[in-house]
């Protein structure tokens, strides 16, 4: 078994804070010897310990003060842990302080240098990369004006696009996308996978679930001080968004109480109501109806869906955001309709869906209601994979004067069989 690239074992981080004034010469001499006495012991961290494998996408979530971002720090270097130890292996770059060593008296030109040579390059080779750097951050217009004059948003786009040049073995990202919009975050993270096909290993810092489930290999989730799950990025994610359901307030409607929790969230906006047939043959369409009312006054609001199979796998989902709908906020009071239609490609069997309504960055769960409702599809054509689209097939015999517009995929020789659709040997 290789090597991991990140070892974490037994690490513990405490900070001491005091809480005595010293605004005077004789307060900071009286205050050297209560110093001890008033000492508060803050457990940043407590009895860490995992591994990260080569090229894996590792998220790591909490809620605000558990510690996610001290984990970071220490992995990069900037804390020592107050016990144990963290190992990496190769190069690491850390996206945790975007920025640090920018001079806001200097042009954005002038700071891509800057930064670039705090990263190890030459002139030479940042001038190299300078017209990739300024295109990946959009800026192209910008870039001989004083960065004093920039917004966070664009310096944060430098900065990255600066960071994305450097030759890592390892990144950790600490939530260093919030203020970027939309489309700049998708490119982020286009760069991301990017990086993760060529051998990367990542660990991500955030409180984006849809972040986590689209990207993550894995995830820990931290509370307390202390990883108290770790599993794949769906679990977690769920996890996670279960931090936040009001006490007795987790079942599903019609639920019981004190079963498993399907529904949560901090509920400024709720679905009220949801309709989807409950048989379907083949020819049918799955239109799922929903309700939400608005409990308070919203900015936006994105609204999505998962289906899975009789086992909880997730078959396919899709939101707002990624169909570029943007939907708006609401008023207190206020109704919507969401629909949404998906051609009936699944198998035989009952399948459940999941229905969520969160902010436009997928930060701020409104509500998530899992298993919020379910429906059987019946096929004549059986399979044992998951989805049943529509195939076609064709055959006909080698010999006499025969023509086959295919040849079968690896078959270099006379064909004997024409394929229109999949692969030799594919279900259906």
């Amino acid at each position: 078994m290789a090597e991991p690239m990140i070892q974490v074992r037994d690490v513990s981080k405490d900070f001491l804070l005091p809480h005595l004034r010293s605004n005077t010469l004789k307060s900071h001499i009286l205050n050297l010897w209560r110093r001890r006495k008033v000492l508060e012991v803050q457990h940043a961290l407590r009895d860490i310990d995992f591994d990260v494998a080569q090229g894996e996408f590792l998220g790591v979530v909490g809620r605000n003060g558990s510690g996610k971002s001290t984990l970071l720090k220490i992995l990069a270097g900037i804390y020592r842990p107050t016990k144990g130890y963290t190992m990496t292996s190769g190069r690491l770059v850390p996206f945790i302080e975007l920025g640090v060593g920018f001079n806001p008296e200097l042009t954005g030109r002038q700071n891509v240098y800057l930064n670039g040579a705090l990263l190890g390059f030459s002139k030479s080779e940042v001038a190299e990369m300078y017209d990739d750097i300024v295109g990946f951050a959009e800026l192209e217009g910008s870039m001989d004006q004083k960065l004093k004059f920039y917004s966070s948003g664009m310096q944060v786009r430098i900065a990255f696009s600066v960071a994305t040049r450097a030759r890592a073995d390892i990144l950790l990202i600490d939530e260093v996308l919030a203020v970027g919009d939309t489309a700049f975050q998708r490119k982020c993270f286009e760069h991301f996978h990017a990086l993760k096909k060529r051998g990367t290993t990542i660990v991500f810092v955030t409180h984006n679930m849809s972040a986590v489930r689209e990207f993550c290999d894995r995830a820990i989730l931290i509370e307390d001080s202390r990883i108290v799950a770790e599993g794949s990025a769906e679990e977690i994610a769920e996890r996670y968004t279960q931090l936040f359901t009001p006490t007795g307030q987790g079942a599903a409607a019609g639920g019981d109480p004190g079963g498993p929790i399907r529904r949560w969230g901090e509920g400024q906006v709720r679905y009220t109501s949801v309709q989807v047939p409950q048989l379907l043959t083949d020819e049918d369409e799955i239109v799922l109806k929903l309700e939400a009312v608005a409990a308070q006054d919203v900015d936006d609001a994105a609204y999505s869906f998962v289906i899975s199979d009789s086992s909880g796998t997730p078959i396919m989902g899709t939101d707002s955001e990624q169909k570029k709908q943007a939907c708006g906020g609401l008023r207190a009071g206020e109704g919507v309709y969401v629909q949404w239609s998906v051609p009936n490609i699944f198998r035989d069997g009952v399948h459940t869906v999941e229905i969520t309504i969160t902010d436009r960055q997928g930060l701020t769960i409104y509500d998530q209601w899992k298993e919020a409702a379910t429906f059987t599809v019946v096929k004549e054509e059986k399979t044992p994979y998951l989805v049943t689209p529509d195939t076609s097939f064709s055959f006909a015999r080698a010999g006499g004067n025969a023509q086959l517009d295919v040849e079968p995929p690896g078959r270099p020789t006379a064909p004997t069989s024409t394929w229109t659709s999949g692969s030799p040997g594919a279900g259906g």
